[in-house]
């Protein structure tokens, strides 16, 4: 098992290995514009300029720990996370009741699901201009934006879970004289773990889109707002790195919930160590 992962990561690498060899290649011949489309290297360099401290180690000014996790990296990623969880926290917490709600309740459905169903295609990214004159700007824009854009992938997929539950499941548990308590914590829920994860894993992904566009409106620090302020100054090598810090913080998130879903659906897929 753990010789197929590797070789598996081992071949995800080789196609991205390519790119970066033909990007090199390109650069070094000059095929290129450099301010256009720095070389890998140059981004690697300029990578490791933004992750690294902007100024020599001081004693005097604190701790070498607090001085190590000083660079604008470290800030910027620390801040667009801050904001992706509190905001993913505030739309899951709000879509998941609301979702068990209307799959386990065919009246709350009809009651509410014309509404969702007309916001649902809105972008969060139409609600920046509203965002901003609700809560002005700083972190509450940015959090209620991130809310919306993980409100809706939660929802619809918990209604889905709990909508399509296998019947022969309804049928036993009613049959071993269930009452409705017991039916939805012990067989309508667990079903539709699978469709919430799902939905979790969309939500975080939808989150992480939207806080970067967030951020280079209404806030003055974390990534999207680096990678602004590099295309005012034309940095293009800074905004790849940048983006390729999006990218790895993404991957990270997106493996943990992988993992955490294996962990948790491991009955479903009858596994039993």
């Amino acid at each position: 098992m753990a010789k197929s992962r590797w070789r598996e990561a081992g071949v995800g690498l080789v196609v991205p290995a390519l790119v970066i060899a033909l990007w090199q290649g390109a650069a070094s011949l000059g095929w290129v514009n450099p301010q256009v489309l720095p070389s890998p290297w140059a981004v690697v360099h300029k990578w490791f300029e933004y992750l690294l401290p902007l100024q020599p180690y001081d004693p005097a000014a604190g701790s070498w720990l607090r001085w190590a996790f000083s660079g604008e990296l470290i800030g910027d990623a620390m801040g667009s996370l801050y904001r992706v969880i509190v905001g993913f926290a505030v739309g899951a917490g709000l879509a998941l009741p609301l979702g068990l709600a209307m799959g386990a309740n065919p009246r709350v459905y009809a009651w509410l699901n014309p509404l969702v169903q007309l916001l649902r295609p809105i972008p969060p990214i139409a609600y920046i201009p509203l965002s901003i004159l609700w809560f002005g700007l700083g972190n509450p824009p940015a959090v209620f934006l991130i809310a919306l854009g993980a409100f809706f992938p939660v929802l619809m997929n918990t209604i889905a879970g709990v909508r399509q539950v296998d019947g022969i499941y309804i049928r036993a548990a009613r049959n071993l004289g269930a009452s409705g308590t017991t039916m939805f914590v012990r067989v309508m829920l667990p079903a539709a773990v699978p469709y919430i994860l799902s939905g979790v894993r969309i939500g975080i992904g939808t989150a992480f889109i939207v806080v970067i566009v967030s951020e280079m409106i209404a806030v003055n620090n974390g990534l999207g707002f680096r990678i602004l302020e590099a295309r005012e100054y034309f940095w293009s090598d800074k905004i790849i790195a940048g983006m390729i810090s999006i990218g790895l913080i993404g991957l990270g998130i997106d493996v943990l919930m992988n993992r955490l879903n294996n962990h948790l659906l491991r009955w479903h897929r009858g596994l039993d160590n």
